[in-house]
């Protein structure tokens, strides 16, 4: 899509990071803006900051992962803009510990809206996209989706679920024609709160496995650090721009993300284990190789 100018973005995870980037660089372009997320007052909070830069905006607090939450976000989106034109599947957490100790409470709360939030996401917009034969998706996956970091499970597999779902959707829509283009967002460490995934737990939740004080802290510390040196959201949203604008299907953001994931492609076509990707340097030093 190369005019965007008075066009429709549906952004989840509209109220923070990369999502409100997205949000703030296609308001530049002119474009109407439909934003979702879970949390209500940051989303407020959005919402009034591009509304005073003079940004047409529809916030709609949102459960991506809950079909019926997604089901009228966009009978809202509709009724107030009549139709859709980019669609971001954005939102997502992070979440994980060695797989053997995970609960299924701890699964769920990130396959919720990790993968179901951009299956509902799909489901909800492609069809007004398809039926106009006009469009572009913007599936937010990982780093993380390309390549396995120990210790992180449940969002390695929900990024991995969604760059396939990204293909399949991609070949579906060329089986049939049609010119709506789809794009995967690969971004490692981007400066946002996605680690601070505990916010966003049910009430009442607690871990099968209390941590470590002193380990948690020594974690904490270190993703404040990675995260301090990270990629700028905004960075992140004019590369996707770009995207949309170039009808590109892979977006890798950062550019040392190229050796890691060729080294795992070397090692499927060769047949070995794959490498065991390291995680952040637990000594302090900084590492911007997923996130996202």
């Amino acid at each position: 899509m190369r005019e965007l100018r008075d066009k429709v973005a549906v952004i989840t995870g509209g109220a923070s990071g990369i999502g409100l980037a997205l949000a703030g660089c296609f308001a530049a372009e002119g474009m109407k803006l439909a934003l979702a997320d879970i949390e209500p007052e940051p989303l407020e909070a959005a919402a009034s900051r591009l509304t005073a830069q003079g940004a047409d905006v529809l916030a709609v607090p949102t459960d991506v992962s809950d079909a019926a939450a997604m089901d009228a976000f966009g009978q809202c989106v509709l009724e107030r803009f009549g139709s859709v034109h980019v669609v971001c599947n954005n939102a997502g957490v992070a979440g994980g510990g060695p797989m053997w100790e995970l609960t299924t409470a701890d699964w769920e709360f990130v396959i919720g809206p990790n993968l179901w939030g951009v299956i509902h996401g799909v489901r909800v917009f492609v069809p007004l996209l398809v039926a106009q034969n006009e469009g572009h998706v913007v599936n937010t996956a990982s780093l993380a989706g390309l390549i396995s970091v120990p210790g992180l499970a449940p969002y390695n597999v929900t990024k991995h679920a969604v760059v396939t779902l990204s293909e399949t959707l991609h070949g579906e829509l060329r089986a049939q024609g049609s010119a709506v283009g789809v794009s995967v967002l690969c971004p490692g460490f981007v400066k946002t709160r996605i680690f601070e995934h505990e916010r966003h737990r049910p009430e009442g939740w607690q871990p099968a496995i209390e941590p470590d004080p002193q380990e948690a802290a020594l974690r904490e510390a270190v993703l404040a650090h990675v995260l301090a040196n990270a990629m700028p959201p905004e960075a992140i949203a004019a590369q996707v721009l770009a995207a949309v604008r170039d009808e590109r299907f892979y977006i890798l953001t950062h550019p040392e993300s190229d050796e890691v994931v060729s080294r795992r492609m070397r090692a499927i076509l060769e047949g070995r284990a794959p490498d065991v990707p390291a995680p952040p340097d637990l000594a302090g030093a900084a590492s911007d190789d997923r996130a996202g």
